[in-house]
């Protein structure tokens, strides 16, 4: 893709209601036994039964293939340490410390504390989330829809805590050049590291709230569907792609959330064209080696079992998707990295990044 492409400059301003429509007869929660992850193990009807990354991973790194090598591979999957190996950071309970209580003890969080200004209290919440690592932030009241109806793993019923009523929609980008190798397995470390801050701003933003002496459930892409969140919380629009698209950096970004009772202030949601501009663009969808994008109009129709219904959109095919991945021998970001919106290179290799400084 020539640089001259890319949206040189976006005009966001503030609507009363997100750009995208819903239909309240079709839309429900979200039964994450279809989460295409799930269905790897769960659905013996689909070509994606029972695979993975694994069996093509280990032939490129056999291979040496470039921008598949086993240094490569190990930086990717140390990105995810975090995310996968501290299980408690999402959740709705205090963390516990090995040492024992703070020198604080334990007594001080157990009062609320008084807000007189929920204004002021979400400036302060958002400062907090960028100290502890997000990129953007965002404000939405807590809309049931979005809510899963059953636990990622155990698919135990799932319902917020009482009195919840706001969500602190958070937003990580992603390192461009690393993005920009897509699918090369470096692009998988700029996943894995976006993954890792999830969970750790995610915790620390929680534990900070709870601090205040109210909860706060800290999520990564379990409990909640995470991009229409984040659209009502004003840090973006969804694109062509099916992902968040922000004015910032594209679609560059993880997502992450906090589901509280803390009195806050809710943000607006923006339009600066997305929708408009993803009709005619359609880069996304002629660099999709699977075809896993629709190149149409939007629709209601979901793409397969794994589309979250009710929305009009374009929906995104979630076997094609995961079936490339499991082909190619690690995930793919190559619909971020193309999309006009993405700040940076649009195509890069493995070799460029090891000799970039």
């Amino acid at each position: 893709m020539r640089e001259g492409s890319r949206r040189s400059a976006v005009r966001v301003k503030r609507v009363e209601k997100p750009t995208y429509r819903i239909d309240a007869s079709k839309i429900k929660r979200y039964d994450q036994r279809n989460l295409i992850f799930n269905r790897v193990m769960l659905d013996s009807t689909w070509h994606g039964f029972e695979r993975s990354e694994e069996e093509a991973g280990l032939g490129n790194i056999a291979e040496a293939k470039p921008g598949y090598s086993r240094v490569d591979y190990a930086l990717s999957e140390a990105s995810w340490t975090v995310h996968e190996c501290f299980s408690q950071a999402f959740g709705g309970e205090r963390l516990p410390r090995s040492g024992g209580p703070s020198m604080m003890g334990t007594k001080w969080y157990q009062s609320r504390l008084p807000v007189e200004d929920p204004e002021e209290m979400k400036r302060q919440v958002k400062k907090a989330a960028r100290l502890y690592g997000a990129s953007l932030v965002g404000v939405a009241e807590y809309n049931r829809l979005w809510m899963q109806v059953n636990n990622r793993y155990d698919f135990a019923p799932l319902e917020m805590p009482e009195g919840t009523k706001w969500v602190v929609a958070l937003a990580f980008e992603m390192d461009e050049l690393a993005i920009a190798t897509s699918p090369e397995a470096i692009a998988g470390a700029a996943s894995g590291i976006g993954y890792s801050r999830m969970a750790f701003t995610a915790s620390t933003l929680a534990e900070f709230i709870r601090n205040l002496g109210y909860t706060a459930v800290a999520a990564g892409n379990n409990v909640g569907l995470s991009v229409p969140i984040a659209v009502e919380a004003g840090l973006g629009q969804m694109g062509r792609n099916g992902i968040l698209v922000t004015p910032e950096y594209g679609p560059r970004v993880r997502l992450a959330k906090i589901f509280t009772d803390l009195p806050l202030t809710p943000d607006k949601p923006i339009d600066f064209g997305v929708v408009r501009f993803c009709r005619t663009c359609k880069r996304c969808a002629e660099a999709c080696e699977v075809d896993a994008i629709s190149k149409g109009e939007p629709t209601w129709e979901p793409a397969c079992r794994s589309s979250s219904p009710g929305a009009k959109k374009w929906y995104v095919d979630g076997e094609k998707c995961l079936e490339y991945w499991f082909d190619n021998g690690i995930d793919c970001s190559t619909c971020i990295s193309v999309c006009p919106y993405t700040k940076g290179r649009s195509e890069a290799h493995a070799a460029e990044f090891w000799s970039s400084h």
